[in-house]
């Protein structure tokens, strides 16, 4: 029972909930959990904060989404610590070397392994990357959203699990390096992300990890320059 109120997202208390259940038992490895809508009401919270609770278990090694399938316990031991412990430590140059190895891949996989609705995913991601352009917190936020929904269409839990351990430990660098920079979100910036998108829609694969890897190469470079 909870004596005390956390500062803490609601997402974050609704995956500790969900998570002390897995470990009571109530759903062995292997066992598919319900559906969002019946969890949801279960702890008290809305769909949306559901599904990134699951998505924070899913990046802490608990649980696995399986397409057109559900969502499946894969652990009762939390390996995620161990990740935030390892990312916290990590200098931001070993973080974004492994961002291209994972985002390199991810984007090649994005384009033989993308359906309708994940292009339709990842154009809305770019949308709204390009019009939150002008606000430094709102660009790198919807840039991650936008990296994470081509992650997403490779169809790999395990590359998407990772990316989303890494996000907390790149936001906060981006969105220092931006303001530092002072000049960011121009037409050049949109157009390489454009083109990422051209190439996963044409099935591209040597392509769509080509220029992927030398988007964030360039940004690795930055943020090297920015921390160093």
């Amino acid at each position: 029972m909870v004596n005390e109120v956390h500062r803490v997202s609601l997402a974050d208390q609704a995956a500790e909930l969900l998570l002390a259940r897995i470990r009571s038992g109530e759903w062995p490895i292997g066992a598919k959990l319900p559906g969002e809508t019946t969890l949801a009401p279960q702890l008290g919270v809305g769909r949306s904060t559901m599904r990134e609770a699951i998505r924070q278990l899913a990046g802490r090694g608990v649980l696995v989404t399986r397409q057109g399938s559900g969502v499946f316990v894969s652990a009762v031991d939390d390996a995620g610590e161990d990740w935030d412990l390892i990312l916290r430590r990590a200098h931001i140059n070993a973080v974004l070397e492994a961002r291209l190895a994972i985002e390199g891949e991810a984007a090649e996989l994005a384009a033989t392994r993308r359906t309708p609705a994940d292009l339709d995913a990842i154009s809305r991601a770019l949308s709204r990357r390009f019009e939150q352009r002008s606000q430094i917190p709102e660009l790198v936020d919807s840039d991650m959203t936008f990296h994470r929904s081509i992650v997403a269409a490779s169809h790999n839990e395990v590359l998407l699990g990772l990316f989303d351990h890494m996000v907390p430990r790149l936001r906060n660098a981006m969105v220092e390096m931006l303001q530092l920079a002072g000049e960011f979100g121009d037409d050049t910036d949109h157009d390489a992300h454009a083109k990422v998108v051209e190439a996963i829609t044409a099935r591209d694969a040597h392509r769509a990890r080509s220029l992927t890897r030398a988007h964030l190469q360039e940004l690795s470079n930055a943020l090297g320059t920015s921390e160093s």
